[in-house]
């Protein structure tokens, strides 16, 4: 089991990130499969203000490139990351038109 951690920022509008909280309470059926048949088994995303954390735990069928080939075969996770860029902002320090950022982990216990 391999984990992950992500950092991605929000529009800085209140209004806005309550609608993108609205939409993570009800996922579309087929982003949740396509996360899971990607071999995601865990996804946890937090938020403080405008700043987004996820964690993702993946098997060992993982890999970035199949899930990026996986997503751009998909119409509809394309249709929401279109609907997610919406109400997100790349983090300071990321290359143009970046989304999550690949976080280094730094320490364990």
């Amino acid at each position: 089991m391999r984990r992950y951690a992500f950092a991605l920022d929000l529009v800085d509008d209140e209004k806005m990130i309550a609608e993108y909280d609205g939409h993570h309470q009800k996922i579309w059926p087929e982003i949740k499969e396509s996360i899971l048949s990607a071999g995601i088994t865990v996804m946890d995303i937090y938020r403080f203000g405008n700043r987004l954390f996820m964690i993702m735990e993946v098997n060992d069928s993982f890999s970035f490139e199949q899930k990026d080939r996986m997503d751009k075969e998909n119409a509809v996770v394309e249709r929401w990351e279109a609907l997610m860029w919406k109400y997100q902002r790349s983090i300071p320090g990321s290359k143009p038109g970046e989304k999550w950022v690949l976080m280094k982990q730094i320490f364990e216990l």
